[in-house]
């Protein structure tokens, strides 16, 4: 195992100071967005990261595979976004996603 690898397996759960449950209920579907109201650069840098991928409505699964981390460490620091008012969320119902959105929820799926 390499260094990166080694950083990879701890970080995400350093990143939720070994939190394993959020705060804010958030499936695979639901949908997150940012809300302009708190910059990046004032984010510790895991939530920052998952801020920036939210700049449009993004699933929870599609910011997962773009952090690279496990789907229950991202809703942790999506929750955390949510609760300082940096993103809104909506539950996503499968009548509305068209049928790009869904692809993009799959390919997140097979990321993680």
């Amino acid at each position: 195992m390499t260094v990166t690898d080694t950083e990879n397996w701890v970080r995400p759960y350093t990143a939720t100071d070994g939190r394993t449950l959020p705060s804010t209920e958030l499936d695979l579907g639901s949908q997150v967005r940012a809300t302009g109201r708190i910059a990046p650069r004032q984010l510790e840098l895991d939530h920052a990261h998952a801020l920036q991928w939210c700049r449009t409505p993004t699933s929870v699964a599609e910011v997962a595979g773009r952090l690279g981390h496990p789907v229950m460490v991202t809703k942790v620091l999506l929750s955390d976004l949510i609760e300082s008012g940096a993103l809104i969320t909506s539950p996503a119902t499968f009548t509305e996603l068209s049928l790009t959105d869904l692809e993009r929820v799959l390919d997140g799926l097979r990321r993680l």
